[in-house]
Parts: C-alpha cells; structure tokens; sequence
C-alpha cells in the first residue's frame, strides 16, 4: 500500500500484515523507497514494513525540510509518520542517510526502538566541509553534477539500478541540499556507547562513501552491536546484494538460533535438549536450526502471548493430532512455564470437547503418567 503524503509526513509505502511487527525502512540520499524494492517483499512475511522517503526524495514534499536542516529534523518526521500510524514501538533499518537517522533515534529516542540495523552508513560524514560543498554546488547548479557520478559512488564496477539513478536526477534539489546540510552537521561518535537497543552493522566491502571501517567503529562502540561485511557491495548494499542484506535482516529482526536455543533450554530443560542434540547427524543438522531458529527464536520468543498460554494451546494441538509422544514432553514444559496439575487437566477437558474423548482419554493417561513421575 502506497500512502500519498500529507503536507506534514513523509511519503511511505506499508506492507504485511497490519498485526505484525513494524519495521521502518529508510533510505539514502538521492534514493527513495525503490531501493528496498528486492529487500522489503521478503521482510514483509514476518514483518509490517514501512518504507519513507526522504524530503524531496520519490513521493515527498520538499517542504517537509529546509537549509539547516539536522538529522534530528528528518528523526522527528519519522516519529511523526509512527504516530500517524499509531505505532509506538518499531524496529529500524536504514541506509546512509537513513542509518544516521536510525542511530539518533537509537541514542536520543531509545524508548520507540525495539532494534536497530544501520547498513552502509557511519556515526559521521568524512566532516562537514565536503556536505557544504556539494550543498553550495546543487542549490547554484541543480542535481546534474552530482547525478552524473551516482553510479560511481553506488554500486561497485559494472551494475547499476537505472531506477535508482533516475530517483537522484529527479530529487528536489533543495531538499537534497537541505539532507546535505544534516549530513555536514551529524557526528555521534561520542554518544555512540548510550545506544542499549539490539544494533546490527552491515558494510560494503567496496563502499567508497561508508568504508567498513565506519561501521567497524560504530559496532566497537555500541554495546553488543554485530557488524556483518558483504563482499562484492557498494553503497546501496540492498539493490546490489538483496539477498545477502535480507538474510542479516532477517536474523537480526526475526530471532535467530542462538536466542532460540535458549528458549528452547527454559521451555524443555536441558536434559531434553542434550538428549535432541546428543542425537544430531549431518542429515538432522538443518531440521534442528529450521527448529531452534523459527519455533523456538521466532514464535516462543513473541511477546504477544505468555508461556503459559502457549502452553496451553500446544497441548491442545498435540491431543488433536495425537502426537503423544510429543505431549508428554509439553506437559512437563507446561509445568516449568507455570501451569499447574488442575491446569493442565482442564486443558484437556476442554480437548475432549473439541478433539473428541478418545483423543482427551490417551492424553490424559499421558498426562497422569507425566504428572507421577514429579511425585516419585
């Protein structure tokens, strides 16, 4: 869904479903939402992206900023546009441009962030003068200049996305030198240790704006940040390797088996995981990530519902399909997430209703055996 702008919002674009996690896409200078288009299709499965545009930039008024402008100013538009949409908490990815934004909200609005990617781009600039230069020579001379060497700056020898470059000749210049402006002025190398949210850096190994070592110094600095480098990229790492961005997003943004495990640990208890891993091969290996990274790093791991009552539903499901075996192993997690023995034996009477009593009768005969063996 394409959203037209207000006068006072940006431009943005929304995708997924309206129930699940929003994601906040930003993009670089001179580019518009169309640099996610290989990237945000894919993180729309699991989550509600929102794309936006920069003032002046695809379909956003320039009246949205102006000379002087600070990333602050375009922090505060996409504070804005969550507000509008009613969203309170969000996570955020955005590239140059639209990474430094990422990192001020990060830094000085940490309560709206529930995790952060910053993706080719840096907590400074290369310093002020050159943004005021390139600022000075658009607003005398228009995008023409700048637009001709795009494909240089952008993407490594040989690739282009005429698309993109089109959104770079077609930009309002004001508004471009307005972000230049921000640029020229941004420097949070010194707040950069405050940042608590959950951070990943992605670098282009061949990015000549935002060398690697930029991000290195951002992932040095934030407390348990991660930083992953692509080889064969430039500066618009998500048009050049969009398949390479949206693997870190994903295991960044959507859980990943390391979280999952744990999960996995409190839920079962470490005797049954051991046993499931004791009993690994190279022909189970992948079935065990699939388990430890979507079920238990995913769906355990959402807050929307508690333990218990995941719990509660899991056996539900295990009795209408008959999977005792299974049950007997989610009744016991049922007691270590709370649940009591009274619980437990209404959940299955509620089964009987809705599976049958067949069903209800091998569960609670696993239940019961489950059960007395705490007592032993």
């Amino acid at each position: 869904m394409t959203t037209e702008p207000s006068g006072k919002l940006p431009h943005h674009r929304a995708e997924g479903p309206e129930s699940a996690p929003p994601l906040f896409l930003g993009s670089s200078l001179g580019t518009s939402t169309a640099l996610w288009d290989a990237v945000a299709p894919e993180l729309s499965v699991t989550h509600r992206v929102i794309r936006w545009d920069l003032p002046g930039h695809g379909g956003s008024p320039a009246s949205l900023t102006g000379p002087g402008a600070t990333v602050a100013d375009l922090a505060g538009l996409v504070l804005a546009l969550a507000d509008s949409l009613g969203v309170e908490r969000f996570a955020y990815a955005g590239v140059s441009l639209g990474g430094a934004v990422g990192l001020h909200l990060a830094v000085h609005h940490p309560e709206r962030l529930t995790s952060l990617a910053v993706v080719c781009s840096s907590a400074h600039f290369n310093g002020e003068q050159p943004w005021r230069e390139r600022a000075e020579l658009v607003r005398r001379e228009g995008l023409a200049p700048v637009a001709a060497t795009a494909a240089s700056r952008w993407f490594t020898p040989g690739f282009t996305v005429p698309r993109l470059i089109e959104d770079h000749r077609t930009a309002d210049p004001a508004a471009y030198a307005a972000c230049c402006d921000a640029l020229a002025a941004f420097d949070l190398r010194d707040r950069l240790a405050e940042i608590t949210v959950p951070t990943l850096l992605i670098a282009g190994r061949e990015d000549p704006a935002t060398p690697p070592a930029h991000l290195r110094e951002i992932a040095d600095a934030v407390p348990g940040a991660s930083l992953t480098e692509l080889a064969g990229a430039s500066h618009l790492a998500p048009a050049e390797r969009p398949e390479a961005v949206t693997a870190a997003l994903r295991g960044h943004f959507g859980g990943h088996p390391g979280r999952g495990m744990e999960v996995r640990r409190q839920v079962l208890g470490d005797a049954h995981v051991d046993r499931a891993q004791s009993r690994q091969s190279p022909f189970t290996a992948r079935f065990q990530d699939f388990i430890s990274r979507y079920a238990w790093g995913e769906i355990w791991t959402d807050p929307t519902l508690s333990r218990r009552e995941r719990s509660m539903i899991t056996l539900t499901a295990l009795v209408a399909h008959g999977h005792y075996d299974e049950l007997a192993m989610h009744v016991r997690a049922a007691r270590r997430n709370g649940l009591t023995p009274e619980e437990i034996g209404a959940v299955l009477l509620q089964s009987a209703v809705y599976c049958g009593v067949p069903a209800a009768n091998s569960a609670f005969a696993v239940a019961q055996r489950v059960l007395a063996e705490e007592d032993t």
